[in-house]
């Protein structure tokens, strides 16, 4: 496997509050983030987000299921296992996206996809029992 690919895996798995500083081992400068809600450039303004998202996670973790590489491009499949503050205490969100990555020494690239309406709108109380019920009558 890719170092790259090996340093990124790990780091998302040993990531918290206390140590974002690893992030800097990973991404390059002008850093192109995108997952659902966010579009970002430059590394400063990613770590900012990091920031603010890892401040009320309690723990998280990557299940990597499946990783495709061609050439300096890579789509890595993964579920993660999250618990945060805001969530019900021992409440733990499971969540399958995948990673869209550009690399060389560094990932230049980062491009989430995940259901934006399992990871937030499903959690709101009267809007998830709406959207629970579309996607069951689907």
């Amino acid at each position: 496997m890719n170092p790259t690919l090996e340093r990124f895996k790990a780091t998302f798995n040993e990531l918290n509050a206390d140590n974002l500083d690893r992030l800097d081992a990973v991404y390059a400068a002008d850093v192109d983030f995108r997952d659902p809600v966010h579009a970002l450039r430059g590394f400063d303004a990613l770590r900012a987000y990091y920031r603010r998202l890892y401040a009320g996670v309690e723990a998280c973790r990557f299940d990597y299921t499946d990783t495709v590489v061609q050439g300096g491009t890579a789509v890595v499949l993964w579920t993660m296992h999250l618990r945060h503050r805001r969530f019900r205490p021992g409440e733990t969100l499971v969540l399958d996206g995948a990673s869209h990555l550009g690399f060389g020494e560094r990932v230049y690239r980062h491009h989430d996809y995940f259901d934006m309406g399992a990871f937030i709108y499903e959690r709101v109380p009267v809007l998830g029992a709406v959207i629970r019920r579309i996607k069951s009558g689907l």
